[in-house]
């Protein structure tokens, strides 16, 4: 008999797998298409860091979260024959005992490492394989570490569909709050390592005396 720890385990090892290699995959195929913004939080840091154009931002927020919503209620569709129903349709909800104060603590963290995942492959990473692996493995660790205590969201469409289509909205404001304050968080930075980059630029060459 396998232990329910074990069992425990397995699964949590096969969600953040499957999260994690769909990221990658995404990332790998239309990267160089659309930048692969399926996060409203990476959207969020990299117009923070002046790596996506103004007027691009509400349409990649409008369809991160048609994206979503669809996912979601392609999911209620799916199930709503079967004789096993899941309720919540893969809402993202706080283990219990957990704070939402400390849940949106942890999903600050989470999306402030994952956003940097993100800004370093844009900044520094020109092999899509290579972003691809970077963001991907990043979110397969944190939702290891995080998934049995918030859900390891880091993400609020990917709280909001669920949400819309189950009616679970049991502290939805940890998956709006913690994720964008992460995203802001990781924006700095990289902020300050462009203007510190601006600075360098702007000063004159320094003048060589032969003596």
């Amino acid at each position: 008999m396998i232990s329910s720890a074990l069992r425990g385990t397995f699964a949590i090892v096969f969600v953040a797998g499957v999260f994690g290699v769909t990221v990658a995959l995404v990332i790998f195929l239309l990267g160089k298409h659309s930048g692969a913004h399926i996060n409203p939080a990476v959207t969020l840091a990299h117009a923070l860091v002046k790596k996506i154009r103004t007027d691009k931002i509400l349409p990649y927020l409008f369809f991160q979260a048609l994206g979503a919503i669809v996912a979601a209620f392609t999911l209620r569709a799916f199930f709503l024959n079967r004789a096993v129903f899941p309720a919540d349709l893969g809402s993202t909800e706080l283990a219990p005992g957990v704070l939402p104060m400390l849940g949106i603590i942890y999903e600050a963290i989470g999306t402030f490492l994952l956003c940097s995942a993100a800004l370093i492959a844009t900044f520094y990473v020109k092999r899509p394989i290579r972003h691809a692996s970077l963001v991907g493995g990043t979110l397969f660790v944190l939702i290891l570490a995080v998934g049995e205590v918030t859900g390891a969201s880091f993400n609020p469409a990917r709280s909001i569909g669920p949400a819309l289509s189950s009616g679970h909205w049991a502290n939805i404001y940890v998956y709006l709050a913690g994720p964008f304050l992460g995203a802001l968080l990781s924006a700095i930075p990289f902020r300050l390592a462009e203007r510190n980059r601006e600075l360098r630029a702007a000063q004159p060459p320094r003048q060589r005396h032969n003596i």
